[in-house]
């Protein structure tokens, strides 16, 4: 005789040992800094500096709205909206020391910096921050 299984018991079984991880905070830590930092540097500068809400979870739904108004996977994380002598705007993609670029990361870097209008940098934690965006705007 075969034993039936109940979907209780199914999704208990899948669920076991299956612990969900906690969300790791450090990422919105450093970009948090990072923000800050470069509000109290550059006051002048509020609101030229910001974040591109691209990640997260999102349901199927939600994220068909939203591509459909208009969001592109691997927008940079930060965009800086000053131009200085050589570029029209810095773009800045954080990552951990570890972290890649996705694919649609380096797709989108490739076709906003083809033409050179634009200065595209990933940067690793809150010290590469400043040093790229004091150099960036040191050339004003």
């Amino acid at each position: 005789m075969k034993n039936k299984m109940t979907l209780d018991g199914l999704l208990a079984r899948s669920n076991a040992g299956a612990r969900r991880k906690k969300p790791d905070d450090a990422e919105h830590r450093t970009q948090a800094s990072c923000v800050r930092w470069f509000n109290l540097k550059y006051p002048n500068l509020r609101g030229r500096l910001f974040a591109v809400p691209n990640g997260g979870r999102r349901d199927a739904v939600t994220g068909a709205r939203l591509k459909a108004e208009g969001v592109i996977a691997g927008v940079s994380d930060f965009i800086l909206l000053k131009s200085n002598r050589r570029y029209g705007a810095l773009l800045i993609e954080m990552k951990r020391k570890d972290g890649r670029q996705s694919a649609s990361q380096r797709w989108w870097q490739r076709v906003v910096t083809e033409n050179g209008e634009y200065k595209y940098v990933v940067c690793r934690g809150l010290d590469d921050f400043m040093r790229q965006v004091d150099g960036y705007l040191e050339g004003l």
